[in-house]
């Protein structure tokens, strides 16, 4: 399993640095101004719909399905359940992208309030988004084909795709002279870069087993259980999408750059969900369903134990970097061209408070798998349901205050209690024994965070006065004292806390 994660997490890694060269581009060129906060708009509301019903509800109801019918009944079967399904989501799909051609406006008016108050904003929003909505439909069959892919063990590709946005996005900012705006080409990126994710899945599914075609749709008892999971994993996985929508509602209300800060600093925050969680939480799914329909239930659990440490492993050196140093890494980051000193940090307040919820964001893939993996969908939704209540209520509440840094705030207190009630339900079912060795684990990590946070503060402030005289790139040579202190200092303290013996047999399994 941890050859597959590596994969993943690999080409995930590689997407997520190209995702920051586009984003240093997009800082450079859209600033944090109202043309960069229409974009961030227009470019929000698909992949939301994308995170809510593509890789989100779909994946969770489709693979086990999948995977079980593979097993249990053969591949005819299982390629006839991907037609049916395919020519349910190409259909749905199509009616849900015209309704969001026809009734942008009113959707803007809803989604965007604030841009109420700026019709030029307004009619540019309006705009972008009628150019990047058809993304949604491309990348809903590019989810369709990775699932199926993941099933044969084939990842790559999937976790490859998203370097073509980043790849598109920066090809289409290079030749921002060509179009009304920069935000228009970032949009017309997007969309560009939708068509190039279904090539690449489609080619390697065509090669290794076969596209799916447009079938004749029959309940049948698959395609009855398919939607019996979707329902509730729709529910489960829109706590998130609608708690990021209540951001946006909101953030069209404060100052101008305020969208913009929410989404750098999400941005840096989403570099360990996507390298570690959602890596090792799209490996673990069909892993654990594969298990399960052999009935070897312990070795679904050790699986999911293993994954636990994995994750951690790997997520703490953030949680200390976001907490601790914030301000250095979104400086050094992002404040060059029309991205100032002061827009880098408001975007690290906010990483700051995202990251008190970094390791919930990263484990609940991880988490959901044990319920998803036996397609029991529901039990998640209780705990995302009162997570996202309890986030909207905080949103409210704090926005006054701290601005975008209280959306962020609650944001990262509802996925802790989202994570805490899923765990507290998989320990009640039996699906996840919380035993003495995993709180051992959990609490030498924790000590690991709290020393490496300490040293990259202490660091960072020692260092400062002795790093004045490089001028414009002395926040980039910050960053890169911290990295080399910080990888020595965590290497050390795991070698300390848990022994090379451990070390290696959480590395190599």
């Amino acid at each position: 399993m941890l050859g597959r994660i590596f994969t993943v997490g690999g080409y995930t890694l590689l997407s997520r640095l190209t995702g920051f060269a586009r984003d240093i581009m997009l800082a450079a060129i859209l600033g944090a101004g109202p043309v960069a906060d229409a974009f961030f708009v227009a470019f929000r509301l698909p992949n939301h719909f994308r995170a809510i019903f593509a890789e989100g509800a779909f994946n969770a109801a489709f693979v086990p399905a999948y995977a079980h019918i593979h097993g249990e009944e053969g591949e005819g079967a299982a390629k006839l359940f991907a037609n049916r399904i395919f020519t349910l989501l190409f259909w749905s799909q199509v009616l849900l992208l015209l309704l969001a051609w026809l009734f942008t406006p009113q959707a803007m008016t809803i989604l965007a309030p604030g841009f109420s108050d700026d019709a030029s904003q307004r009619e540019l929003a309006i705009t972008l988004t009628r150019i990047t909505f058809p993304y949604l439909l491309l990348i809903t069959l590019v989810t369709l084909y990775g699932g199926m892919l993941n099933v044969m063990h084939r990842f790559a590709s999937a976790a490859a795709a998203s370097i073509f946005l980043n790849v598109a996005m920066m090809a289409a900012l290079a030749l921002v002279v060509f179009f009304p705006t920069a935000g228009h080409a970032a949009a017309w990126g997007v969309l560009i870069s939708g068509f190039l994710q279904y090539f690449l899945l489609a080619g390697d599914l065509a090669t290794h087993g076969g596209l799916p075609r447009f079938a004749r749709l029959k309940l049948d008892p698959d395609i009855r259980a398919f939607f019996r999971a979707l329902g509730p994993a729709t529910l489960g996985s829109m706590g998130t999408q609608v708690a990021m929508f209540a951001d946006t509602i909101i953030a069209t209300f404060l100052p101008a750059g305020a969208l913009s800060a929410l989404y750098y600093a999400d941005r840096l925050n989403q570099l360990p969900i996507g390298v570690i969680g959602i890596a090792i939480g799209t490996v673990l799914l069909p892993e654990m369903s594969r298990r399960l329909t052999a009935n070897d239930h312990e070795g679904a659990m050790a699986q999911q134990r293993r994954a636990f440490d994995f994750t951690l492993l790997f997520s703490v050196p953030f949680v200390a970097a976001f907490l601790a140093v914030p301000d250095v890494i979104t400086r050094a980051m992002f404040a060059r061209g029309a991205f100032t000193r002061g827009d880098a940090a408001a975007a690290g307040a906010t990483l700051a408070a995202y990251a008190i919820g970094l390791i919930p964001f990263v484990l609940i893939r991880s988490a959901v798998a044990t319920f998803y993996a036996r397609k029991d969908t529901a039990t998640p939704v209780k705990a995302s349901l009162t997570g996202l209540s309890v986030n909207v209520a905080l949103k409210i509440a704090l926005m006054g205050a701290l601005a975008q840094v209280g959306l962020a705030l609650a944001t990262a207190i509802g996925a802790w209690i989202n994570l805490l009630l899923v765990l507290f339900f998989a320990v009640r079912a039996g699906h996840l024994a919380f035993d003495r060795a995993l709180q051992l684990s959990i609490a030498k990590f924790a000590a690991t965070g709290l020393v490496l946070a300490g040293v990259l503060w202490g660091t960072a402030r020692l260092a400062a006065a002795h790093l004045t005289a490089l001028g414009a790139h002395r926040d980039e040579a910050m960053l890169g004292l911290l990295i080399l202190v910080g990888t020595a200092v965590y290497g050390g303290t795991l070698l300390l806390l848990f022994g090379m013996r451990r070390l290696k047999c959480l590395v190599r399994g």
